[in-house]
């Protein structure tokens, strides 16, 4: 039995035991459905063979070689990962299209005597409903943006909000980047996957509630924000965190321990400034980083090169901005400054 998704929500209301991606592990790693699991019905290599064979020989060949491969793989599945589950477990499967893939899977399924339904549409169907959400509706609600110069914790201070009862996106978590030059944490997910977790996350909004975002670029790393949500965001009103330049570059030398502790990668990172500064500028900074003296390099980065863009950019913003000030970000007083923050939000 398939069934029709009309709204993201009807995958975060879903009452299935387990969300089942049967399509192979390339288009899975891409993106998926929230929660699903992957059990390919063909890998990549069978799914281009038989591709390949559709095309160059004949529809029923290809069918016939795919039945063959969907069984055995099933097979492995059932005496694999799907051994244990019991007789009154309920599967939802889909696969690119909703097509023989999920159907072939669902049927061997289904024989067995589990209740298991498929998704009409497939994957296609899941991606129309995220491009709607993120591309052709309005961002649901009332967006605060938390601003203030590089090296004042925001994303900490962010994660420290619902706590105090404001919502939030983390669009750097699910960027899997910090947002700078220095700001890679390791492999980005796929556009597509940013964009249905970052739908899924907004999904979960309460629109009649503010929700804050950290002041980004219009991409992060290598991922685009969708450009509904960058217009809001450059509309939005914003509350923005002031630190002294030294207590900035505490914090940065103690939050980026990772880039600091890998010479090579901070030594790529400042490469990529030549263009911005003089040669003699770089050098020093090189000394600074190679001499293991990274709070005297955070100051210099900020205030030769992030405050001063930082500086440019707002004076293009006409968006009112709140300003709370904190003479230091050391990691106990972290909560105290989102404390202050949610009780701005609540005055405003």
């Amino acid at each position: 039995m398939a069934i029709e998704l009309t709204s993201l929500a009807d995958v975060l209301a879903s009452r299935f035991d387990d969300i089942i991606d049967v399509r192979a592990p390339a288009e899975y790693a891409d993106d998926h459905l929230p929660g699903a699991i992957s059990l390919p019905v063909l890998d990549d290599a069978e799914r281009a063979r038989v591709g390949t064979i559709y095309k160059q020989v004949s529809p029923f060949d290809a069918r016939k070689i795919g039945a063959a491969l969907v069984a055995k793989n099933a097979a492995a599945h059932l005496m694999g990962p799907l051994a244990d589950r019991p007789g009154s477990w309920q599967p939802l499967v889909y696969c690119w299209r909703g097509g023989q893939r999920s159907n072939s899977f669902a049927s061997i399924l289904s024989q067995i005597g589990w209740r298991v339904q498929v998704i009409s549409g497939g994957y296609k169907t899941w991606r129309s409903l995220v491009v709607q959400a993120l591309y052709d509706q309005p961002f649901p609600c009332p967006l605060i943006v938390l601003d203030g110069n590089t090296g004042t914790a925001k994303t900490e201070v962010l994660n420290h909000l619902p706590a105090q009862g404001v919502q939030v996106i983390d669009l750097e978590g699910l960027a899997n980047h910090r947002g700078s030059l220095f700001g890679a944490m390791g492999p980005q997910p796929s556009q597509r996957s940013f964009e249905g977790q970052l739908a899924v996350a907004i999904t979960r909004l309460d629109p009649a509630r503010p929700v804050v975002v950290e002041a980004e670029s219009s991409k992060i790393g290598d991922l685009r924000l969708p450009a509904g949500l960058w217009r809001a965001m450059v509309q939005a009103p914003r509350i923005a965190i002031s630190a002294p330049l030294d207590a900035r570059a505490r914090y940065l030398s103690h939050a980026y321990t990772d880039l600091v502790s890998d010479s090579a990668r901070l030594d790529a990172a400042l490469h990529q400034l030549r263009p911005s500064h003089s040669a003699e500028r770089i050098a020093e900074w090189q000394d600074l980083a190679q001499t293991d003296q990274f709070t005297a390099l955070a100051s210099g980065l900020m205030q030769h090169h992030y405050d001063p863009r930082y500086a440019k950019h707002r004076t293009r913003s006409t968006q009112a901005m709140t300003e709370l000030t904190t003479p230091t970000l050391d990691q106990d007083q972290l909560p105290d400054l989102a404390r202050r923050i949610a009780s701005a939000l609540h005055q405003s």
